[in-house]
Order: structure tokens, then sequence, then C-alpha cells
């Protein structure tokens, strides 16, 4: 019996196994999904305050002020607080915006051909080179310039309607290279509410050469027209912290991915975040740029988070989208749709959640609809359910020889069947006993007797002299023995 259980358990295994279809690796969709509503578009721009002490003739006090662009590219928000993650080149100019301003003021004031760069110049006139060197920095007593420079970073969140001015942040905390991770923080903290969608972030970088990940960004100040953007890539072989970071290669080698993820940089996905397969989490942040795109890993960025005190973490919003994500992502939309109703009012402008519940609600109680599909599904792309009708024919067969096998050997083989019950005859005397032990194989010499003194007692009862069974009136052979009756 039980190695007829096992046969059939086996069977049925055999059959599930191969009724389940092979899954095969591909990039599994949406798993940017718990990134994506935390990237930003960041805008860094060097503002500079300069006075021109005009000391040639009638003094003068000349005044400008200049915005100078120098960093757009994309940052990751890793806590609720409105922390962000990005690269240093985009929080720290380090070009000398205070001689760009002495060259422009001076060509304009004093009408001189100046390269409006960030070169120190000079001019054929011996008394304007004398007021412009001592305009240049570093500032001294007989400075001709006094100039004040001052950086403004401005975050673009992924909400819609597009904010137009975004929220201002500051520098806490970068590493000493432009591509060196940078910590920012909201110059304005929030007061109130739940925060900001943050990123989830990885413990290591994969080690395994090929590893698949998405890098996602923007390429503009996010708007009707220009959404984020996610683009597949590899990790290549090799690449040390703080060694110029870790390179891509696609491992079918047929996407240049160096070139393709340097060009994104270059057009503004520069420090954005790229997020592993495996669980959607951040492993690290694009860098280079031209050909050359490569990117540094999460341990640098936590790194610089500690450094700047800043702990990432996530929030309400956070537990509320993964909630209605894992729903929405396993095809149960009808339960999903509540969910990314909820995200949005904990955030309104949340951009994926409100792409989600649209399609929720058009999927709801639809054919694809888990939540409200029937046990047995009609059509023919289901699972076919033969496999496990036929195991469960199996079992029950091998249950039911088990049981029939097991009462078989519970019974005495020399068991026999009871006597058929006597015909109904007169009503026993008081004391009478209906029970009867019959022993074929004896006399009893007795009987005569004891039939003699009850057929006194009661002449109409009659009992058999050689088995002691009771007989009816009419009887002439005892109906259990056959033996014939004295009358």
């Amino acid at each position: 019996m039980a190695r007829l259980t096992a046969l059939a358990g086996g069977v049925a295994a055999a059959l599930v196994l191969i009724a389940t279809p092979v899954a095969a690796h591909e990039h599994p969709s949406g798993i940017t999904d718990l990134v994506t509503p935390a990237v930003v578009r960041l805008e860094a721009v060097s503002h500079v305050e300069i006075t021109l002490l005009d000391h040639i003739g009638e003094l003068k006090h000349v005044e400008r002020s200049y915005d100078i662009p120098f960093g757009e590219g994309t940052g990751t928000v890793v806590n609720p607080d409105g922390a962000i993650v990005t690269l240093r080149r985009l929080a720290v100019n380090d070009d000398d915006v205070a001689v760009y301003a002495a060259n422009k003021v001076f060509a304009e004031h004093h009408k001189v051909k100046i390269p409006a760069d960030y070169d120190k110049h000079h001019v054929s006139d011996d008394q304007l080179d004398h007021h412009l060197q001592e305009c240049y920095p570093p500032k001294t007593d007989t400075a001709t310039c006094i100039i004040d420079v001052t950086t403004e970073i401005t975050a673009y969140p992924n909400v819609s309607p597009p904010s137009p001015n975004g929220f201002k942040v500051k520098l806490a905390k970068a590493g000493p290279k432009p591509d060196s991770p940078a910590v920012l923080v909201p110059v304005t903290p929030a007061a109130g509410g739940v925060g900001m969608p943050t990123a989830p972030l990885a413990d290591k970088v994969p080690e395994q050469e090929g590893s698949p990940t998405s890098v996602a960004g923007f390429l503009g100040r996010p708007g009707p027209n220009v959404h984020h953007t996610v683009e597949i890539a590899h990790l290549g072989k090799g690449g040390v912290a703080g060694e110029g970071g870790r390179p891509f290669a696609d491992p079918e080698k047929k996407v240049d991915e160096p070139a393709k993820l340097g060009g994104l940089a270059d057009k503004g996905m520069i420090g954005a975040p790229v997020i592993g397969d495996k669980d959607g989490h951040v492993v690290g942040l694009l860098v280079g740029g031209g050909k050359e795109g490569k990117m540094i890993g999460i341990r640098e960025v936590t790194g610089i988070l500690a450094e700047a005190k800043v702990v990432a973490r996530r929030g309400a919003i956070d537990t509320a989208f993964e909630a209605a994500l894992t729903r929405y992502h396993t095809q149960y939309y009808t339960e999903a749709a509540p969910g990314f109703q909820r995200v949005l009012e904990l955030y309104p402008g949340n951009v994926v959640a409100a792409q989600l519940l649209k399609t929720s609600l058009a999927k709801r109680g639809g054919s694809e609809d888990k939540g409200t599909r029937p046990a047995v599904a009609a059509s023919g792309d289901s699972t076919p359910m033969w496999p496990f009708i036929l195991a469960a024919g199996v079992l029950f067969l091998a249950a039911a020889g088990g049981a029939y096998l097991l009462w078989r050997r519970r019974t005495p083989e020399g068991m026999t069947e009871l006597p058929e019950p006597l015909a109904a005859g007169p009503p026993l005397d008081d004391g009478a006993n209906q029970t009867v032990v019959v022993r074929r194989s004896q006399t009893f010499p007795v009987v005569q007797q004891q039939q003699q003194v009850m057929t006194a007692a009661n002449p109409a009862i009659k009992y058999c002299t050689s088995c002691g069974m009771r007989l009816g009136p009419a009887h002439r052979f005892c109906g259990y023995c056959g033996h014939p009756i004295e009358t």
C-alpha cells in the first residue's frame, strides 16, 4: 500500500511539473516602478553679483548680476524629507565664475574685447589692464570689484501637472571629484504631510558580469511632453570603487552600451539611478559621458550619505505604493485600483501611480483580472486541467485500494456466517433465554428427562431431543439439525 501511494504521488507531481511552463530569463515588466516616482530633474546655476568700482575719470559703481548654468542632470530622492543623491558636478561648479563675471562686466562697461570665459586676460591699455587685474579674485584691499557668488540648485519632481518652479535644494556633502556622489537637502524643510516618494537602495552591486539593469532619468525638465526615460543596460566586468566606476557591456555584443549610456548622460541623465533587475533597488549612479558611460556603486552612495548624516528611509507613500504595485503586477487589478487611489491621496501628483491606476481601472473585471476570473478558465491559453484531474483520479484509486487491502487484512479467515433466524414461535415463558448454544458433536442424555418434565409442565411446547432447539406445534423434523420428532 505504501508503495502504491508513493507511486501515485510521484505520477501526480510529474504531471504538475509537465503542465507548468518553464520561465525564461527576461527583464521583468515594471521593475523600475519602485524608483521612477522618486526620480527628479536637477538644474544648477551659479548666481554672481558683481560691483565694478570704476576709478578711471569720475568714480562709478557698475552693478551687474549673472546666472551661469553649470549642471543639468538627474537625482534620486532617498527619504521622505526630500534628501537627494546625485553627483558632485550637479552641485558644485569647479569653474571660477568670479573670473567669468569680471571679464564680462569689464568688457561691457569699458567696451573692450575680453572673452567671456573662465581665464584671466590682459588688455592693451595699461591703466585698464591694471584695473582688470585688480578686479580678478582673490579679493584684496585695492580690489576694483566686489563679487558675491551663490549656487542655486532646483529639483523638479516627477509630478503631474508639472511643477513650474520645483523646489530649492542645497549641498550637504560631496566627494572630491566631479563624478563623486553628492547629497542634497531641501533649503526649506517640508512641514507636515507625508513627504515625497523615495527609492529603495540596494546593499551591494551585483558581481556577475552581464547582470541586467535599467537606468531611469530625465532628458529635460518634466512636462507634458517630457516623461522619465528608462533604458536597459548590463554591467560589464571590472571597475573598482573610486577608480572610474563599473563599465557597461552588452553580453550579446549587439549594442555599444558604453556609448549609448554616455550619450544619455550628456543629454541629461547624468547622475541617474541604475536599478538592479533582481528586486528593483538602486545599485549605483550613472557617470561619465561621450562614449564612456559607467556606473559608480551603491557603497559609495551610502558612504556619502553617512558622512552627510542623512538617513535613507522609506515613507508612508512608498508602503501604500508597493502594496498596490504587487497586486498590479500579479494581475489583481480590482484590488490594485484602490491602492493607487490611496497613493494619489497621499501624493496627488504621482505620475506613475496615476498611470497604473488608469490601467487598473481599464482592466478591472476583465479577462486579465485574476481577482474576478472564474476558477476554471475557458480560455485556450490557460493551463489545461486534465493533468490535475488525472492526478486526482490516480490518488483516489490508490486510496480506495489501500482501504480495501486494509479491510481484508483485518477480517479473520475462519469467520463463518451467522445461522438464519428461526421462524417466529409462541412467546417465551418467564425466565426463558433466547440465546442457545449449539454443539452438534455432543449429545445430552438428560435432554429426554428435561423434555419430559417441560412437556409435562406445558405440553404445547416441544424441544428437539438432539440439539435442544424449540419446535413449533406442527414440526415433524428439527428445523436446525433435521432430527425426526417423536410424537
